[in-house]
């Protein structure tokens, strides 16, 4: 599914007004805006708040790499088709990159490299990311998965909507079959660019950015974006996982390339500022996490989901508590491993609680 940011934080209109946007973007219908020569920007519809995700197409000498594909819809599909015919000048597709596993990036994977009989490209993490969901859909609401989200304390009638909503959920599809492996480091040449592959983590696995040096270009993904901040959670597969430390060691490494590249970002307008816009996140889950430590300060001990209620007060879907939860468990499992808090993990109602270290010494408590 989609995972984006729930909260606004400090990522509200005043913060994005700091950042520059020098092209306008295209509408959703087919249209595109040629952002540097060879490097072509468009746009696909989603049904959903989050109602694009910005594409690419790149041109080689003898035809075209798609960059993201949209979501598995015969709308997207259709819009693929006429911009190929319109603007991709005869020359032929020769591949398909996804910069990661979440289905509007890659839901139309198996579509394109079957219809034009192309490779794609994904790294090792995401192609098995997208593997593992596909074989799990079978057995959602396994006895795993309930222990999960009963040691965070979410109420059943809430892990019911959540699962319910995931086995409704129209665009969670089969993995493509094959892929070749993208790699940190590694190179893509196309046309007269070189493309270096930088890794990012926490939003997913091993999220591929490509960045050319030369041009001051970056193909951001979900990596960054300049009016929303990626989901960060944890999940049932590792639940004592650090995406969040994985996810401020990603930003500070965009900081060391060149201040003055423009972001190409799958989702909101290009824009420069790239080295700001890194600080603004990292600083949004850095106050996220002293919510949570003041929190902790207040009571006596908490378990997840209180902690997920105070970091977000507003009503959310099943969806969007689903992702609520997760992003919180990974400001928890940073506070826990930071030393910050405690978990006991064995009690009698099965359900993990937490307590500040700072007050189990204030207080002399006994564990």
């Amino acid at each position: 599914m989609k995972s984006m940011v729930l909260t606004d934080g400090p990522l509200g209109p005043e913060q994005h007004s700091l950042l520059e946007y020098p092209i306008t973007p295209p509408q959703a219908d087919g249209s595109v805006v040629e952002i540097a020569d060879g490097l072509l920007w468009l746009r696909m519809p989603m049904p959903m708040a989050l109602d694009h995700i910005n594409v690419y197409l790149l041109q080689d000498d003898d035809g075209w790499y798609i960059l993201d594909t949209g979501l598995n819809t015969e709308t997207t599909r259709q819009l693929w088709l006429t911009v190929i015919e319109k603007h991709c000048k005869s020359k032929a597709i020769k591949g398909v990159i996804c910069t990661h596993f979440h289905y509007d990036h890659s839901g139309l994977a198996t579509w394109l490299t079957q219809t034009f009989n192309v490779p794609l490209y994904m790294t090792y993490g995401e192609f098995y990311m997208i593997k593992t969901i596909s074989s799990g859909l079978a057995s959602l609401g396994n006895d795993h998965q309930l222990d999960f989200y009963h040691r965070s304390g979410l109420p059943r009638k809430d892990v019911d909507a959540m699962l319910n909503s995931c086995r409704k959920d129209p665009f969670i599809k089969l993995c493509p079959p094959s892929f070749t492996r993208l790699r940190e480091g590694d190179v893509l040449t196309i046309g007269k660019r070189r493309w270096q592959i930088v890794i990012g983590e926490g939003h997913s696995p091993e999220h591929a950015c490509l960045y050319c040096a030369e041009d001051k270009l970056l193909l951001a993904g979900d990596q960054l974006l300049p009016h929303i901040s990626s989901n960060i959670l944890v999940t049932e597969m590792e639940p004592q996982g650090q995406p969040l430390k994985y996810w401020l060691s990603s930003l500070e490494k965009l900081q060391t390339l060149d201040p003055n590249t423009l972001v190409l970002p799958a989702h909101g307008p290009v824009f420069r500022e790239m080295h700001l816009r890194a600080k603004q996140l990292i600083q949004h889950h850095l106050e996220q996490l002293d919510i949570l430590r003041a929190f902790a300060l207040q009571v006596t001990e908490f378990n997840a989901y209180q902690a997920m209620k105070h970091l977000f007060k507003r009503s959310l879907s099943p969806i969007e508590s689903m992702m609520a939860l997760g992003e919180t468990l990974a400001h928890l499992n940073w506070l826990e491993s930071n030393g910050d808090l405690f978990c006991q993990r064995t009690n009698d109602t099965g359900i993990n609680s937490y307590l500040s270290t700072d007050k189990i010494k204030e207080d002399r408590i006994t564990l």
